[in-house]
């Protein structure tokens, strides 16, 4: 586990509809690369029960989970609730070293009301799936971006898991050929993937010290 104390060195906020506008610009990585929310009705929503919301991916990293924990705990003692934010934050952090790193993104996740094959539709977690999994450790409610109303043959590229929560391994490091998620075609799922990186840069960059996942 990594000890090394960290300081919070400023902080912007990004208010709500600003944050909307950007999510709004977010494209698909493939099929030409269209604004996959620019028909849909983004929202920021209060105090959702974390246990509602459906993961994809199969496992969770217990360092990603620590380091969130941290960083809750750390913004805490300035008055900022992660898990309750009116809009995103860019912030900028220092190592113990006194290496400075930033802007370091952080929006509520990005949930998707996504309509499944079997006819349910189901708030499915597109960014965000750490933050989600340490607030429901925590206890917490939490804001989210609600997605309504995506173009069908543009659906989230892996399937919820079945069970929800229960089907997710914390796991200490991922094993070599693990099977992180359940693709919907597999052989081009790449090209259905969110680029939420092109509107908040760095937001899915996986940071070695003081990353959010």
């Amino acid at each position: 586990m990594d000890t090394a104390p960290l300081t919070i060195t400023r902080m912007e906020l990004i208010r709500e509809e600003p944050l909307l506008q950007r999510l709004r610009q977010t494209r698909l990585r493939g099929f030409g690369q269209p604004l996959v929310y620019e028909q849909a009705r983004l929202q920021l929503r209060r105090e959702v029960d974390p246990r509602t919301l459906y993961p994809a991916q199969n496992y969770v990293l217990q360092e990603d989970h620590r380091r969130l924990h941290t960083l809750y705990a750390l913004f805490l003692q300035q008055g900022v609730n992660i898990f309750a934010l009116d809009g995103a934050l860019l912030f900028w952090l220092r190592h113990a070293d006194g290496e400075e790193e930033g802007p370091i993104p952080l929006t509520p996740p990005v949930v998707e009301l996504s309509q499944e094959p079997d006819g349910r539709t189901l708030p499915l977690i597109n960014d965000g799936m750490h933050r989600v999994y340490t607030a429901m450790r925590l206890g917490l409610p939490m804001h989210i971006v609600q997605v309504e109303g995506v173009p069908p043959q543009w659906p989230y590229y892996a399937y919820p898991l079945a069970n929800g929560w229960a089907d997710v391994q914390e796991l200490a490091q991922l094993p070599a050929d693990y099977v992180k998620k359940a693709y919907r075609d597999p052989d081009n799922y790449k090209d259905l993937f969110r680029d939420f990186n092109g509107v908040f840069p760095g937001i899915q960059k996986q940071r070695k010290r003081s990353g959010l996942t």
